[in-house]
């Protein structure tokens, strides 16, 4: 999915003759890039994939059918991560996922019926609308400022044909905004959604990368802290190991009460049986090879590559330009001038800056805030951060010009 990453809100409207054109100009080497929301290549651990795939192959084991709830090795690691957190589990309410966006598929197909109403943060990653959408779902705003009631999110609810079946969110430097929510808004939650008896959908694809501030625990540790009991929580938590360690052998994880899971299981079945075996051999093997010191690395790395662009966007915004300062994860959200259009600034970008970036519309279920836009500070040291927010600077001068 990275082309629909980098296009956004353009790609699902354009033609295809479209797209190639712009994909055409993505791929030349002048060009600047903040759009795909990608791990660093040059930090991938190579060198402990390659001994532990050599590893796995020792014996047929690796190549061979797999239980569908996921490689016990791996599950178990994923256990005592979660333990750490503060979410206290067993190895069988774990699951493992072909990517968290298969836990977010999945999820969407277990909750969802036509017209049935999935709250989310607005604005919201777009890869969770691209999975919800083929079930049909009705869209609201989660608010978690406490000015929407109980009574008023069933009475939207209702008058769409349906009822309100989770609220979606990632707590902690969230795609797009980069941005975490407080510990009192994510009891807040707790409190919406056992009112309106429905899930809540945490995904923690980016819970590891934090760089400065107070860690807050995840919501299913909090509910976990008021129930005493996972069995008795309403959260399901997805995590990844895209971010850290490799997003090409797609593992991810789903942690929630054991009649989740086996739900969730028979839908594993039934799509694909099981998540690589191989895959998850190799992933568990390298996660045991000092997974937090290589999470340090990254970080530190990735901590200083935000500063980085922070530093640029506060020297080259023109007046009336305002982003997010996120504490971690990969993304910073910018907020253009009202009567410009983010899409219409890539398309301008591109051409005559050679500068990349993701329009904010397509995050918007209703896509229709267009003056937004999402910048990745993943790949780019201090040279190319500073060339392409210059760039980015004189593209919206131009925008904003009589």
């Amino acid at each position: 999915m990275q082309w629909t990453d980098v296009l956004a809100s353009r790609a699902l409207r354009m033609k295809a003759s479209e797209i190639r054109e712009l994909l055409k100009l993505l791929d030349q080497p002048d060009i600047i890039s903040f759009a795909g929301g990608i791990p660093d290549p040059a930090l991938l651990p190579v060198e402990k994939f390659a001994r532990a795939t050599a590893e796995a192959l020792v014996d047929t084991a690796g190549l061979q059918y797999s239980v569908s709830e996921g490689y016990l090795p791996l599950r178990q690691w994923i256990r005592g991560r979660m333990e750490k957190l503060g979410i206290a589990c067993a190895d069988e309410n774990i699951l493992i996922t072909s990517g968290s966006q298969q836990a977010l598929d999945y999820l969407g197909k277990l909750l969802i019926s036509p017209k049935d109403t999935a709250l989310v943060s607005w604005p919201t990653y777009l890869g969770a609308l691209g999975a919800f959408n083929a079930y049909e779902p009705v869209y609201d705003r989660l608010s978690l400022r406490g000015n929407r009631t109980v009574a008023q999110y069933r009475a939207a609810a209702e008058a769409a044909g349906g009822k309100v079946k989770f609220a979606y969110l990632s707590a902690d430097f969230a795609n797009p905004t980069g941005l975490t929510i407080t510990r009192e808004e994510r009891e807040r939650l707790i409190d919406l959604c056992d009112e309106l008896n429905c899930a809540i959908l945490e995904d923690g694809a980016y819970q590891q990368l934090r760089y400065n501030g107070e860690a807050v625990p995840p919501i299913l540790a909090l509910e976990i802290a008021r129930k005493g009991d996972l069995e008795k929580c309403r959260t399901i938590y997805s995590g990844s190991f895209s971010k850290t360690l490799s997003p090409g052998l797609r593992v991810g994880w789903v942690v929630a009460a054991r009649e989740v899971i086996e739900r969730l299981v028979l839908l594993k079945q039934a799509a694909d049986l099981h998540t690589a075996t191989l895959n998850q051999i190799v992933v568990a093997k390298v996660a045991a090879d000092d997974f937090d010191g290589h999470v340090a690395h990254l970080r530190e790395v990735y901590g200083r590559r935000r500063d980085l662009m922070l530093e640029a966007l506060a020297r080259e915004m023109p007046e009336g330009v305002s982003w997010t300062k996120p504490e971690g994860g990969m993304f910073v959200w910018v907020t253009l001038p009202e009567g410009l259009d983010g899409a219409a600034l890539l398309a301008d970008a591109l051409e005559r800056d050679k500068v990349a970036f993701v329009p904010g519309r397509a995050f918007y279920a209703d896509g229709a805030q267009g003056n937004m836009l999402r910048l990745s500070f993943s790949l780019h040291e201090k040279a190319a951060t500073d060339e392409g927010i210059a760039r980015i600077g004189r593209a919206i001068r131009r925008a904003l010009a009589p």
